[in-house]
This record gives C-alpha cells, sequence and structure tokens, in this order.
C-alpha cells in the first residue's frame, strides 16, 4: 500500500503520539487526513489547517461511524492513558478505551475501510518476564501465556485479539504495533500524565530554576526501560501500515538504561548535578524492560535508532520553553 494516494483518518490525533503523526502523514504527502480527538480543538497539542479537524468522542459507536466515513485508512491511537501514576491508579478508565478500540474497529469493517493500524503497548508482555532490571529483550511471543499490566495492559492485549479476529473473520486488514515508551516535545510533561523523560525534565528544570538542587525519584532507580524518540515512533508506524506485517510487532528503542542513568542524562544537559531521593511507594511499574528489534529489522530492514541523549536534548529543551513560557504569564 502507498499511503499518500489513501484517505486517512487519525483518531487521538489531539493527542501527543496522533499529533506528531499528522504532522508525519502531511509531510510524506499524504494529502487527504481526518484527525479526531474527543478533546476540544483548543485543547488539541497540535493542530493543522490543512486537515479536517473534528472533536469527537470515539467511544461512542454512532461517532465512530462519522470518522470513518469515506475513509480509506485508520490510525487507531485513540485512549485514555498517561505515565504510570495515571495507568496504576486508574484502571478502569484504561479499561473503557476497549469501547473505542471495539466501536472504530465495528465502524471501519461497515464502512470499507482497507486497513487500520492499532497502537498497542509494551504494557501487553507478561510480568514475570520483566521481574529484574538486566531483562532479556521481549520478543513478540513473550505476550503469552497472557499475564499483561493490570487494567491498561490487558485492555491493549484484549484489543489486539479483536483486530486479529477483525481480519480473520471480515478481511479487514489490521496492523498492530507495541509502543515501548514514547518521548519527544509537544506532549504532556505535568499535570499527572507525563511520562518518565518529560517529567524527569521538568523536575531537573524545576531544581535548576528554584536553586534547590534536589530531586524526588520514583522507586529505586535501578528500574530499566528503552525510550522511543517520537520521529522514530510515527516513521515506524507509517511503515507498519505500509508493509505486510500480520502479527504484533514491537516498535521502540533497543537502548536500554535505568532511571538513574535517564536523570544522568538529563542533568548533563542541564549543566547540573542533584540531591537525589527515592520514592519507594511510588508506582514505578516493571522492574525491568526492553524491546526486542530482531523481527522488525526482518520485515522493514530498519529499527528505531536515534539515541536517547539526543532526543532527550529536543525535549529538554521544547520543555523548558513551555515552562519559561508560564513563568513568565
Amino acid at each position: 500500500m502507498r499511503l499518500a494516494d489513501e484517505r486517512v483518518v487519525v483518531c487521538g490525533a489531539g493527542g501527543f503520539i496522533g499529533g506528531h503523526l499528522v504532522q508525519t502523514l502531511l509531510k510524506n504527502g499524504v494529502s487527504v487526513v481526518r484527525a479526531v480527538d474527543v478533546k476540544p480543538l483548543d485543547e488539541w497539542y497540535q493542530k493543522n489547517k490543512e486537515v479536517e479537524n473534528l472533536s469527537l468522542d470515539l467511544g461512542d459507536k454512532d461517532t465512530c461511524f462519522k470518522a470513518t466515513d469515506d475513509m480509506q485508512v485508520v490510525f487507531q491511537l485513540a485512549a485514555d492513558m498517561g505515565g504510570m501514576g495515571f495507568i496504576e491508579n486508574n484502571k478502569a478508565l484504561c479499561m473503557l478505551s476497549v469501547l473505542t478500540n471495539t466501536h472504530m474497529l465495528m465502524a471501519a469493517r461497515d464502512c470499507g475501510v482497507e486497513r487500520f493500524f492499532y497502537s498497542s503497548s509494551a504494557c501487553v508482555y507478561n510480568g514475570d518476564k520483566q521481574k529484574t532490571a538486566d531483562v532479556r529483550p521481549l520478543k513478540e511471543e513473550d505476550a503469552y501465556p497472557a499475564l499483561p499490566e493490570d487494567g491498561y495492559g490487558w485492555e491493549k492485549l484484549f484489543s489486539e485479539r479483536m483486530c486479529r479476529h477483525f481480519e480473520e473473520d471480515f478481511g479487514l486488514q489490521t496492523r498492530v504495533a507495541r509502543y515501548h515508551n514514547v518521548y519527544g516535545p509537544l506532549g504532556t510533561y505535568d499535570g499527572g500524565r507525563e511520562k518518565a523523560p518529560a517529567a524527569i525534565c521538568r523536575k531537573v528544570i524545576q531544581a535548576k530554576a528554584s536553586g534547590k538542587h534536589e530531586i524526588e525519584i520514583w522507586g529505586d532507580g535501578r528500574q530499566t526501560r528503552s525510550f522511543m524518540y517520537i520521529d522514530d515512533c510515527t516513521k515506524g508506524t507509517q511503515a507498519i501500515l505500509e508493509s505486510d506485517i500480520r502479527e504484533p510487532i514491537n516498535l521502540g528503542s533497543s537502548e536500554l538504561v535505568s532511571i538513574n542513568q535517564l536523570v544522568d542524562i538529563v542533568e548533563d544537559i542541564a549543566g547540573i548535578k542533584l540531591k537525589r531521593t527515592y520514592k519507594l511507594d511510588a508506582p514505578k511499574g516493571v522492574n525491568g524492560r526492553n524491546s526486542d528489534n530482531t523481527k522488525i529489522r526482518q520485515y522493514l530492514g530498519w529499527e528505531p535508532s536515534i539515541r536517547l541523549r539526543e532526543g532527550m536534548a529536543k525535549t529538554y529543551e521544547w520543555i523548558e520553553s513551555q515552562m519559561l513560557t508560564s513563568a513568565i504569564r
């Protein structure tokens, strides 16, 4: 499939990844784009006048038909989610996203959509395989036997199966990518839904500005993750949609770091060293998680490659500019 020739709808376009995906599609020659999000337009992270921007609640089935009407391709990124603090304390809200995914699949089937992309998550992986910080990179088959992140992970895994069965039973071509910790500019950095890279940037900026050179870290700082910069995410998302990959596939960086090492990177960017305290009772997720990229290299001859230091520098710069602007106001 050549996406530039298709009529495309991006669900969740007012969010962090969805907003960047719309910009990537336009840059890559996709001329007919419909952008949909539940938030009012003035709350979207990014808007583009070249596309049709609609504020719609995709948890409602009838609304999903409005979103997919006359479209050929669906990118289903819409979900109620956030960082680990949000996920662990809002399991029911995360599970309710299954309504959006189910109704979007039904609408795509009935409206004659040719291809459907679903953004899943590394939270689908079996928790027993993520108990140590020096975790073995997770292969796609490690999602079974099922023991995903409670709430959010179960919803994602269930929706993956929905995609599979809609393809088997109704012929709707589906593509599923398991995102691993996406970060970058133009996203949430405070308020409780932010993820670790943005939260650490904010905390370092606050510590530097206040003169109180201290930072609180959730967990013991030894837990490990890989973090994927947004440009790699949108590039991989389009490539997977256009491909013949018929199984859920990892989309993430394989550059594993501890949270302490992530703080080291941000401190270096900021030119400061901070005293660290550890909030051991805070939500911290699994002890270790990394992406095995063997399959995506086999399928696409590519994998996410933007180094963490490079991506974090851009992210820090943007968050710092936003916080400075807010302070001036």
